[in-house]
């Protein structure tokens, strides 16, 4: 990790930034029914609301990159912080169905820019043998927020109400943005006036060593996500225990993302990034198969929930430094894929599961997701055949972006 006293404060606020955000992606999960009840409609219709803040968020991983290449990654992240902050506040304030609906849905647009921005900003702050390192922390910390949702939602909905989980939320976005504000000065200003919006993206996925680690990142944002999406409902299902419980057991994945992306860097260095990836995805199959076979016990269960994010951290981390090799002047518009790819994976594999869900039963999702997350490591073995991670950084840039 960089011993830069800058880059970890850095690190630090961004990863704070990327936590407010990947809780806010989940928290209308949990307070849907009371959202339902209180402006008196059907369920069905409340679930609008998760569609509303998902087509947007996914749509802009792909805008926000291209836009920090060309105007400067700190300016453009920070004004969506700021705008960020406002939505979310401005969902604590919906009266109906369609004003909340707006509100969510641009909460989602600029949501959707922390993470390229956050990992191409990583990308230019910190030499390549140090950068697996600093994603993974970033990495760990941001979804540790995703691992804390539930509880944290459940619990302020608990004690006040669901207009009160987005207030909280509001406020604690405004910790990450006004530090970000404070630390302006400290962040790269790189600009690429000239860059082109989007025809990096065709020279990215025209090109088969990005493209073919892009295919590896949507797989595993299918399997790992699409395993992580359904854990809760299995706790409820096995346990029967209230969102508070069950988002407690699922911090499990959490914490080991941060601990995962502490240890990620380090152990790029000694056995190499291709063991790494490897060891990630074999983690994530044995986590599927834990849950499978030994679900019902609750320990075993913890074990699992902590091995699928250790999984994830290592695989995502280690993907992740690999794609800010591709191209230095357009290294916002490379980070935007892989968000994009993963975001994407996420919620095919939501999608799928719910139909493997409905054909075979929930414990046989994880037995399926645990088999072609193997078949997705011997995969990795014939897209990604060079070094994953380059050791020479001279040699980062895919052509001319």
């Amino acid at each position: 990790m960089n011993t830069n006293k800058n880059g970890k404060r850095i690190i630090t606020l961004l990863g704070l930034a990327g936590f407010i955000v990947m809780a806010d992606n989940w928290v209308v999960s949990p307070i849907l029914p009371a959202i339902s009840q209180n402006l008196t409609i059907d369920i069905s219709r409340a679930g609008l609301l998760i569609t509303a803040y998902m087509i947007p968020f996914g749509i802009f991983q792909i805008i926000f990159g291209p836009l920090a290449d060309r105007y400067g990654k700190k300016q453009v992240i920070t004004f969506a912080m700021i705008m960020f902050t406002i939505a979310t506040g401005l969902c604590a304030l919906g009266s109906s169905l369609t004003s909340l609906a707006i509100f969510r849905a641009l909460t989602g647009v600029f949501a959707a820019s922390v993470m390229p921005i956050s990992l191409a900003l990583i990308g230019d702050m910190f030499p390549i043998q140090e950068r697996q390192g600093a994603i993974g922390t970033f990495m760990g910390i941001s979804f540790l927020g995703q691992g804390l949702s539930m509880a944290i939602g459940g619990t302020i909905a608990y004690f006040l109400n669901w207009r009160g989980v987005f207030g909280v939320y509001a406020i604690l976005a405004i910790i990450p943005t006004l530090l970000i504000i404070k630390n302006y000065k400290s962040l790269p200003s790189e600009k690429h006036p000239d860059s082109k919006l989007f025809a990096p993206y065709a020279k990215l996925l025209g090109t088969s060593r990005s493209l073919f680690t892009y295919i590896i990142v949507l797989l595993e944002g299918i399997f790992i996500i699409g395993s992580f999406s359904y854990a809760g409902a299995y706790i409820a299902k096995t346990y029967g225990f209230n969102y508070l419980y069950i988002g407690l057991i699922m911090t499990a994945f959490g914490i080991m993302s941060v601990i995962g992306g502490r240890m990620s860097g380090k152990l790029a260095a000694k056995m190499g990034a291709r063991k790494v990836l490897s060891l990630g995805l074999v983690s994530a199959a044995v986590a599927d198969i834990i849950i499978y076979l030994y679900g019902d016990v609750l320990g075993m269960l913890i074990l699992g929930i902590a091995l699928l994010g250790l999984g994830f951290i290592f695989t995502h981390s280690t993907l992740l430094t690999r794609a800010t090799e591709f191209a230095q002047k357009a290294r916002g518009a490379a980070m935007s894929l892989v968000a994009f790819f993963f975001m994407g994976g996420g919620g095919i594999g939501t999608a799928i599961g719910g139909r493997v869900i409905s054909a075979v039963g929930l414990n046989n999702l994880f037995l399926i997701n645990g088999i072609a997350l193997i078949i997705t490591l011997l995969l990795s073995f014939v897209m990604i055949r060079d070094h994953v991670v380059e050791p020479d950084e001279s040699k980062e840039e895919i052509g001319n972006l």
